[in-house]
């Protein structure tokens, strides 16, 4: 998968924007980078958007800002002139297409049927933007048209909203959703710059789902470990269960036999995707110690925070 696709899964959502006015490009993108969401797709339905581009990647270099609504090879000359790292369009236009393949453009389609599918993968492409989304059969459609074609994925925009875009990311096949209403025409004519911020915030933790998990107390040895479970027990009803290093209490108290990571213990943070949490920490300026990464099946399951909060180590956990 194309390098700037691979951010863009890693962020999960991809605000679609539209700018009457490029006063506003700036404003915005700072909105979006402050609620840990650092990348826009400016449809090329204005006369703004070229400059909007322009400034948001001039203000804001570390953002991934992209063009949607491109129907024309000559807006898409017009959109990478101006500094979109990425093009998206509502439909497959062949034409469009093959333009932007031949000048190393990552292009997008919008395909919501088999022949355009197949249309976009005799291409090389293998990634699509499904649109719009809800009118199209929303995610049970995903699922069907995704069953033949199995080496692709999907970037569903339209009508994906807060309330429904974490049960489309639950399908492994989507790599984001591309959505406006955390960036909406009204929110931008009121400059509610801070609004904007506030629910890109929101969308940003619905995606993740971060949770408490458990806290871990670290023990002297495996006797304190279990006068701490016992204590649990007594106290609360948390049913103890022992395991090789350490000692449940019910599920969110867990007595380490030995001291582990951090001063007093650990906080582990359950999260929906551990790749986009960390993504998104990174982005928000919390670095991650990937050295304490642990791994099964391939995949990234817990890993700890480099930096301990009051004396806790804090680790992220897959739900």
């Amino acid at each position: 998968m194309n390098p700037i696709l691979e951010k863009i899964e890693k962020l999960g959502i991809v605000p679609v924007v539209v700018l009457h006015d490029a006063g506003d490009a700036e404003p915005v993108a700072k909105a979006l980078c402050a609620g840990g969401l650092p990348v826009a797709e400016v449809t090329f339905r204005t006369d703004a958007a070229a400059e909007s581009i322009r400034i948001m990647k001039e203000k804001f270099p570390q953002m991934l800002v992209g063009a949607g609504t491109v129907l024309t090879t000559e807006q898409v000359d017009r959109a990478v002139d101006a500094g979109a790292e990425f093009i998206v369009s509502p439909g497959f236009n062949k034409t469009v297409v093959e333009y932007c393949l031949k000048n190393g453009v990552l292009m997008t389609p919008g395909c919501n049927n088999p022949s355009a599918i197949e249309g976009a993968m005799e291409l090389g492409l293998d990634v699509v933007k499904f649109f719009p989304a809800e009118a199209s059969g929303g995610l049970k459609a995903i699922k069907a048209m995704a069953a033949p074609y199995v080496n692709l994925k999907f970037m569903p925009t339209g009508g994906i909203n807060e309330k429904n875009i974490g049960e489309y990311l639950s399908f492994p096949r989507i790599i984001a959703c591309g959505g406006s209403w955390m960036v909406s025409g009204e929110l931008v004519k009121n400059k509610e710059y801070d609004k904007i911020e506030a629910l890109t915030r929101e969308a940003v933790m619905t995606v993740l789902g971060f949770d408490l998990r458990h806290i871990g107390i670290n023990c002297d040895n495996e006797g304190e470990a279990e006068r701490t479970a016992e204590f649990f027990s007594k106290a609360f009803g948390f049913a103890a269960k022992a395991g090789q290093s350490s000692i449940f209490a019910g599920a969110y108290v867990e007595a380490l036999k030995t001291p582990y990571l951090g001063a007093r213990g650990h906080i582990a943070i359950g999260t929906n995707s551990i790749e986009r949490a960390v993504n998104y920490l990174d982005v928000m300026g919390i670095a991650v110690d990937m050295e304490t990464a642990k791994y099964k099946d391939g995949k990234l399951t817990a890993v700890y925070l480099k930096d301990e909060v009051s004396g806790f180590a804090v680790h992220l956990l897959q739900k």
